[in-house]
């Protein structure tokens, strides 16, 4: 898990719109605001209106008197980048959180997509079919997955700090976060910035969430978090100056 590669994604006209809508808390924005968000990144409205043509097309937007919003499978992606940023712990007495997988016979595609939800779960794999992580998370199992996977919990009698160092590869994401929060604090092109606050909730995703007796002393997961959070902040702020320009240009 992790890696040392920090090279941020095209910026595109859709790349740019839905990292807007899934940072709106509702996830909805008219489309004058977007037209003139999007122009600080150097993006046409003639760019933009394809794109957002497209994405409806495709099922990521629904269109409703001129304003944009999410479909539902993307508030299931939202609800994930926000549980990235703001991740829900209890206090860890010890014990494991198990997931064996129990369903057989089932295709390349099917097993490929359980073990995303797994590791969307921030479950780590110990071998085949076996999955585990200390139970410090508050959240609910999927219902879906009741008949894929069976889950428990348990205390290994392994030592926990060399089984976290064999499911994760914790330095590897410590360097890769501490060189995305160096390009948030010293990038001040807006498109960097933007590109790189997405490459950052990326990151937070696959943060293991681990209790902090079993991190090290300098883990940056909680400052990347509050770097990301501080930046949405900035970015909610600019969307808000976008919305009270466009009113006054209908007023006048």
């Amino acid at each position: 898990m992790g890696g040392r590669r920090t090279a941020a994604r095209p910026l595109t006209a859709r790349s740019v719109v839905l990292s807007l809508l899934l940072g709106a808390h509702p996830p909805e924005l008219p489309v004058r605001d977007i037209v003139r968000a999007v122009e600080l990144f150097d993006i046409s409205e003639a760019t933009l209106r394809v794109a957002l043509s497209r994405m409806v097309g495709a099922g990521d937007l629904d269109r409703r008197d001129g304003t944009y919003r999410l479909t539902r499978r993307l508030l299931q992606r939202q609800a994930r980048q926000d549980d990235a940023t703001h991740p829900r712990t209890r206090p860890w007495r010890g014990r494991w959180e198990i997931a064996v997988v129990t369903s057989v016979g089932r295709g390349a595609a099917d097993r490929a997509e359980l073990r995303a939800r797994l590791t969307g779960l921030r479950l780590a794999e110990l071998r085949e079919g076996t999955w585990l992580r200390p139970a410090n998370l508050r959240r609910t199992w999927p219902a879906e997955l009741g008949g894929l996977a069976r889950r428990f919990t348990a205390r290994p009698d392994d030592d926990a700090a060399e089984l976290t160092g064999q499911l994760w590869d914790l330095p590897g994401w410590a360097a890769t976060a501490g060189a995305l929060l160096e390009r948030l604090e010293t990038t001040a092109d807006p498109a960097e910035k933007f590109s790189t606050a997405a490459a950052a909730v990326r990151h937070l995703l696959r943060d293991p969430v681990l209790p902090p007796e079993l991190l090290p002393a300098d883990w940056p997961g909680a400052q990347l978090r509050d770097r990301y959070a501080a930046y949405q902040a900035e970015l909610t702020r600019l969307l808000l100056v976008t919305q009270l320009h466009n009113r006054q240009d209908l007023d006048a």
